[in-house]
């Protein structure tokens, strides 16, 4: 439970800025409900991670954090949009079942947030082993790198795989 010290600051925040909120997102978005639901998001995601911005940063800091919601939504419908695509594709009866559906694309979006957050040197190495087959040798010369950095890359995208796999 929230304590006093949030949840004044909090409301007063929410008071003083959710109008702005709203109104910024609906003139980005041109879309009212969506803007409403991502500004009740914003103030939900200060309360949960317990972080207020500091004097006079208040409406910097709830656009960041709405922006970052609406990219998340953005990246989400982009990627469920694609394995529909890929589902319009496939035979009826190989069609996966609503349930199957909803995990494919959770699994998905766990996966897209995983590669998102590995480095740019450790993405890369793990995608062109995995997607175009190279050795590390390969990939060694591609990033221009040695391949002893190109194992240790490997290492730490595998455990991020890993920790995706068994987190729960």
């Amino acid at each position: 439970m929230p304590t006093d010290s949030l949840l004044q600051p909090l409301d007063s925040l929410y008071r003083n800025h959710h109008n702005w909120l709203q109104d910024w997102l609906r003139r980005r978005l041109g879309d009212r409900e969506r803007a409403a639901d991502i500004a009740q998001d914003t103030f939900l995601r200060l309360l949960v991670q317990r972080r207020l911005p500091e004097q006079g940063e208040g409406r910097r800091y709830l656009a960041q954090i709405a922006r970052n919601l609406v990219i998340d939504q953005w990246r989400r419908q982009r990627i469920k949009q694609a394995y529909l695509e890929s589902l319009a594709a496939m035979a009826e009866p190989e069609s996966p079942s609503l349930e199957t559906r909803a995990i494919v694309i959770e699994t998905l979006m766990q996966i897209d947030a995983m590669l998102d957050s590995m480095p740019t040197k450790v993405r890369k190495a793990f995608l062109l082993s995995q997607f175009e087959g190279l050795t590390y040798a390969q990939i060694a010369e591609r990033l221009g790198v040695s391949v002893s950095s190109v194992q240790k890359y490997m290492l730490r995208a595998i455990t991020a795989c890993y920790q995706v796999l068994y987190a729960e």
